[in-house]
């Protein structure tokens, strides 16, 4: 019965296509749009019959009742560009320009995406591209590097927006802000642009986002402690801007947050402390940034961290036995170019049971490596400890690391540096047995957010 229902049922729908048509205004609207991402094709030619019909790939259509007991097609979705080889939206032109999209032509327009449309030259976005319809809930600008201009406050006007992405162009100023108007939008990005001053303090009014990625501009100023009141947010990413001061205490509320990148900005004040209340987070990147201090005890509730990266951070002191003790599900540990002193804890080797690079190049830590023989040799150039002149590594175990550049140079180690009793019953193959069960644990129900 079901294999019946579907040829049925397109059918009835390409019958009432036919019977009511696409509105007059939209039919050319979609024709003008076209021509604007490639005026060397010739659209009305190729589809000279109902756009919603019989149209190009991407422009997408449905029913709507037209109040009168019957329905009417609608354009209500417009894809350009290149997206993929298993996609055939249609291919943007040399001489690409952004096509005028009016309310009043197509009202009933949800979706607007262009994927690589604009890359040669330069095609400025016009303060009368945002009088597009109301009824819009996604716009993804995605790798359009010669497309410039500024984000204009009649953003307001898309009251019903969702997704609004923004990747990878030209765009330069400020975030206007007017985008706190947007109060049903749960993806936020404005990414590998050229944004520029402070982050406005209405983003904070954007209480159903769940994704927060302003990376790859330059952005300056404190970090808006306003941020963390957007409880329900999942994936924040601040990187590669020009952000200063400390991480705002105020992030302790982002309760959901499962990844958090403030990477390669100027943020000071130390490891923040906030993170020890952020206990669904599975990766944090703090590298390259100036915080500088001690690393701090908060690791008792980030069991389920995945991803640490603690690089070019000036970090002092020890590396806490903590680290080892709670982070066993770590596959990527990153604590590099800081000037980290004396022993690796043995309480380190617990990280052997998940972790697939380790990098503590460039400190001051000295003493045996606790790890064991067959975790280096699996890991192999995954671990990092060069720049560690006092370090060294067990004689028996030089043998598998003669090939390795990175601790094929370490001293052997003395007969009186002999492993923690408590530690040494973890035998090869109960690491390996752990090693598998992290594994499948991290791997299989793993963060899962769609950009696009």
């Amino acid at each position: 019965m079901e294999f019946f229902l579907c040829p049925i049922y397109f059918l009835i729908i390409s019958i009432t296509f036919a019977a009511a048509g696409v509105p007059a205004a939209e039919q050319e609207a979609a024709y003008l749009a076209l021509e604007s991402i490639n005026s060397a094709v010739e659209w009305r030619s190729l589809y000279p019959d109902d756009m919603c019909l019989s149209g190009p790939h991407g422009v997408v259509c449905d029913l709507f009742s037209d109040g009168a007991g019957g329905f009417t097609p609608h354009i209500t979705e417009l894809n350009f560009g290149y997206l993929s080889d298993f996609n055939s939206n249609a291919e943007c032109g040399i001489n690409a320009t952004l096509p005028s999209l009016h309310s009043s032509s197509l009202p009933f327009l949800r979706r607007l995406f262009f994927y690589r449309c604009f890359r040669f030259g330069q095609t400025a976005i016009s303060s009368s591209f945002w009088n597009i319809s109301t009824c819009l809930e996604e716009l993804v600008i995605h790798d359009n590097p010669a497309l410039v201009g500024h984000l204009s406050a009649l953003i307001a006007r898309l009251v019903r927006l969702r997704r609004f992405i923004i990747y990878g162009t030209g765009i330069s100023g400020v975030i206007p802000s007017e985008i706190g108007q947007l109060r049903n939008l749960e993806q936020l990005v404005i990414s590998r642009s050229r944004l520029q001053g402070s982050v406005p303090a209405t983003v904070a009014d954007l209480q159903c986002l769940k994704l927060l990625d302003l990376s790859g501009n330059n952005f300056l100023g404190d970090i808006l402690p306003e941020i963390g009141r957007l409880a329900e947010l999942v994936k924040m990413d601040l990187s590669s801007n020009r952000f200063t001061g400390p991480v705002p205490a105020g992030f302790t509320h982002l309760k959901r947050l499962e990844f958090l990148d403030l990477s390669h900005n100027r943020l000071t004040g130390g490891v923040p402390v906030a993170l020890a209340e952020m206990q669904n987070l599975k990766e944090v990147y703090l590298s390259d940034n100036p915080l500088g201090g001690r690393i701090p005890e908060i690791w008792e509730n980030l069991g389920g961290i995945s991803g640490l990266g603690l690089s070019n951070l000036g970090l002092t002191g020890n590396i806490p036995p903590s680290i080892g003790q709670y982070l066993q599900n770590i596959c990527y540990l990153s604590l590099e170019n800081n000037f980290l002193v004396g022993e690796l804890p043995e309480q380190i080797r617990l990280l052997e049971r998940s972790a697939k690079e380790i990098n503590m190049e460039n400190n001051s830590l000295h003493g045996r490596i606790p790890f064991t023989a067959g975790f280096i040799a699996s890991i192999g150039d995954k671990l990092k400890l060069a720049g560690n002149p006092k370090l060294c590594i067990d004689e028996e175990f030089r043998t598998h690391v003669r090939s390795k550049g990175n601790l094929g140079n370490l001293l052997p180690c003395n007969k009186t540096q002999i492993l923690h009793p408590a530690l040494d019953s973890l035998s090869s193959a109960s690491t390996a047995a752990f090693c598998f069960g992290f594994v499948v644990v991290l791997f299989f129900p793993s963060f899962l957010i769609s950009f696009w």
